[in-house]
């Protein structure tokens, strides 16, 4: 069994001139899924503390060497408001898929995010969409966070199991499910039906919009219906992550119905 790496001078761990936050991956679990994951770009640099070095010694038998450091010194390569739990991991990014690919056959869940920015939504996103199974996440290209740091700390893992499709145009994107067989589904505080009398279990696009403006005008009028959840503890909305969680739940029911 290898043995992790150990540097002998006292120098702090940095990033080597590398400025991309997207290319660190931190948090036990989602470092471990990213290691587990065939389809991950191969890894370039594994830190972690002393105790955390000897447990990955156990899980990557020598694919790769971890760089032991202390708690600080990861802090200083990542920045002290990563919660990285003693371990990160740089890698390239996951390679999306077409949305074609995504959508055939028609069948199950597929999740638009309309310009969602915060990487703890988009991570809880993903986390719930692994947990109610749905096909993949569609994320559009230029309004989305890297799906690493804080987003794949908050998947825990599941950027690991659940494909993405990057869209320039969501608008379009939705037509093209459209025209493959897929029923659109806008989650809106406003909208005329509640979820749950609109869900028929069949290929479904649960769209999702952003935390400050909700779905906008294109993507909303590309939506075969608009739903809210029905709320009766006077809330009128829940935060993106929680509705999303919701609404994938209330679709896998509908389903096995």
């Amino acid at each position: 069994m290898a043995h992790p790496h150990r540097r002998n001078d006292k120098r702090p761990f940095r990033s080597r001139g590398e400025t991309d936050p997207g290319a660190w991956l931190w948090g036990w679990h989602a470092v471990l899924a990213a290691l587990d994951n065939p389809d991950r770009p191969a890894p370039a640099r594994l830190l972690a503390t002393p105790d955390r070095a000897r447990l990955l010694e156990e899980r990557v038998h020598g694919r790769i060497k971890a760089e032991v450091a202390d708690s600080a010194a990861i802090d200083r390569a990542l920045g002290r408001s990563a919660v990285h739990q003693g371990v990160a991991l740089k890698t390239e990014p996951l390679p999306p898929v077409a949305l074609d690919d995504l959508a055939r056959p028609a069948e199950g869940l597929i999740v638009v995010v309309d310009q969602v920015t915060d990487p703890q939504n988009i991570g809880a996103i993903f986390r719930s969409a692994a947990a109610f199974g749905a096909r993949g996440v569609v994320l559009q290209d230029r309004h989305a966070p890297p799906l690493a740091g804080a987003a794949a700390k908050a998947a825990a893992g599941a950027i690991e199991q659940i494909p993405h499709a990057r869209e320039v145009n969501l608008a379009r994107a939705l037509e093209r499910l459209e025209a493959a067989g897929w029923r659109t589904i806008g989650l809106d505080a406003e909208g005329e039906a509640n979820l749950d009398q609109v869900l028929d279990g069949g290929p479904t696009v649960l769209v999702l919009g952003s935390e400050d403006e909700g779905l906008r005008r294109l993507v909303r009028e590309h939506c075969d219906v608009l739903a809210r959840i029905p709320m009766s503890g006077g809330f009128e909305s829940l935060n993106v992550s929680a509705a999303a969680a919701v609404a994938l739940y209330a679709g896998q029911q509908a389903r096995t119905r």
